[in-house]
């Protein structure tokens, strides 16, 4: 039988800040000032718990909210719902990278992933101050990956490589014990599958992409390394009641998957028939495509996929 499919949603971190979802007429409230940026992002987090999707997606950008620490509020205000966290390999250590996460992991019940971002623009990279490019960037995230759980999962861990280096390093106490978090990777070169097939739990792909080939490419190389890695695949979706409706929804993209609830059911278990197993969704940046996509897609794709198996 087929393992049921994970559905992340995307946070609104990047751009002008959401407006909050407006209060019924009979409600009123005078004080000014009180609704902030964070505001409108923890609805999107408490209403995509609220409706069973899996968890929330924070993206790494040079102009959105720092994933880290949307993905670390959220969870201390939901119970549920799990985060993955864009973050750059070449802004920090890997150790210190997994000292915070592993409290993240002990303070949210191992809630949290990461989704390293490898390739930047080359413009968005230098403004962090990271001039590496090519294959360097993808050595650099290998090493970065291969610390991280070193030090987590090892006492006493020593590493020399290119980029960074560890001497005795290793989470004793209160760090240790905890599960990695889960690693989410993308990238279509040879470079980022060998590295997903290395260190990945999920590879992300979009939908424009040669998704059976890339999936069956991925897979052989994850089993030289004696692994498996799931695949992922992230769609901009507006779904309503009829196609009509669907299309006429604002700041939709045409790329995006639009249509009847039914339809865009229809092609997710297409999707999940050729292997993909975590579906990252982009709807519009409004609290209510949340619950719409929660209420009416997430149940029919649930139900009619569990009746095709």
């Amino acid at each position: 039988m087929t393992p049921p499919a994970r559905f992340l949603v995307t946070l609104p971190t990047a751009g002008p800040d959401a407006v909050p979802a407006p209060l019924p007429e009979f409600v009123t409230d005078t004080r000014q000032g009180r609704y902030g940026a964070f505001d409108a992002i923890g609805e999107v987090g408490r209403a995509a718990e609220v409706v069973g999707f899996d968890g929330v997606v924070a993206p790494f950008a040079p102009d959105a909210e720092e994933s880290l620490v949307v993905v670390a509020g959220l969870l201390r205000r939901n119970r549920w719902i799990h985060g993955v966290a864009g973050l750059h390999p070449g802004i920090g250590t890997p150790v210190y990278a997994a000292k915070l996460s592993a409290s993240l992991q002990r303070f949210t019940g191992d809630r949290f992933g990461w989704w390293p971002v490898v390739d930047l623009p080359p413009a968005a990279a230098r403004a962090h101050g990271d001039f590496l490019e090519g294959p360097d960037r993808y050595a650099r995230a290998d090493e970065f990956l291969t610390i991280a759980k070193g030090v987590w999962a090892q006492e006493d861990f020593t590493y020399e490589g290119r980029f960074f280096q560890v001497l005795a390093g290793g989470f004793q106490g209160p760090l240790a014990g905890r599960r990695f978090p889960a690693v989410h990777l993308s990238g279509l070169s040879a470079d980022a599958l060998e590295l997903s097939a290395k260190h990945a739990d999920v590879h992300v792909f979009d939908a424009s992409d040669d998704l059976d080939a890339l999936i069956a490419d991925l897979g052989e190389r994850a089993a030289e390394h004696g692994r498996s890695v799931a695949s992922g695949l992230r769609l901009t979706v507006a779904a309503r009641e009829d196609e009509d409706e669907a299309r006429g929804v604002r700041a939709v993209p045409e790329h995006a998957l639009t249509g009847s609830f039914e339809q865009v059911a229809a092609e997710l278990r297409g999707y999940a028939d050729r292997g993909v197993s975590t579906f990252v969704l982009e709807p519009p940046p409004d609290v209510a495509e949340i619950y719409r996509l929660g209420e009416q897609l997430l149940p029919l794709f649930v139900r009619e996929h569990a009746h095709v198996d």
